[in-house]
């Protein structure tokens, strides 16, 4: 009888063992900065409004708008971006918001894309919480009215679950954090150093 029992543990355990790495982990800690740990940001004054949020291992499927009514306001936070203190933008909440270096006019982050980078979307041109030097603009894209600064869309990243996070930051060495002496056009190096 003893020689049954045994097994009967080992199986259920190993039963066990296999619905928890299934299900996953769903935590969604509030580390800041970037899996490298080379940044690091402290959000300025939030306004509450509604976001999409895909938390820290879920994936949205379709690109969903940060807004609440009819426009997003856009937010400023201090941070260290690579060992350099910069200003970043984000949205209402405190998410930090990128850009996409290979992004042109004709050719944004959309389909399944945007479900891991959603698009700051708006249906009128956002309000900055300070001045900003850079202009914010509305353009249409593949994914609606998108909000641009200086030229270049604008996205979250799903990855990020809590304000002050940078974890988009060099992802694929094409993302990159959005400060706000982002230069217009496609001409702003980036400080990855290989990316993930």
């Amino acid at each position: 009888m003893e020689v049954i029992k045994r097994p009967v543990w080992y199986m259920l355990g190993l039963v066990l063992a296999i619905i928890l790495v299934a299900c996953g982990s769903t935590s969604t800690g509030s580390s800041t900065g970037t899996y490298g740990g080379n940044s690091s940001a402290s959000p300025t004054a939030t306004t509450a409004s509604s976001s999409s949020s895909c938390g820290k291992y879920t994936v949205c499927t379709t690109p969903t708008a940060n807004t609440s009514g009819s426009s997003v306001s856009i937010k400023t936070a201090a941070a260290t971006v690579n060992g350099t203190a910069v200003t970043i933008l984000t949205n209402a909440q405190g998410l930090t918001l990128y850009y996409r270096t290979t992004d042109t006019a004709s050719s944004v982050c959309s389909g399944s894309c945007a479900s891991i980078w959603p698009p700051l979307l708006s249906t009128s041109v956002p309000a900055g919480s300070t001045s900003l030097p850079g202009k914010l603009t509305i353009q249409t894209t593949a994914n609606g009215s998108q909000v641009e600064y200086n030229g270049h869309p604008l996205y979250t990243y799903a990855h990020d679950s809590a304000a002050g996070q940078m974890n988009g930051e060099c992802f694929g060495s094409i993302w990159l954090v959005a400060t706000t002496d982002l230069a217009p056009g496609n001409a702003n190096s980036s400080n990855c150093s290989g990316g993930y």
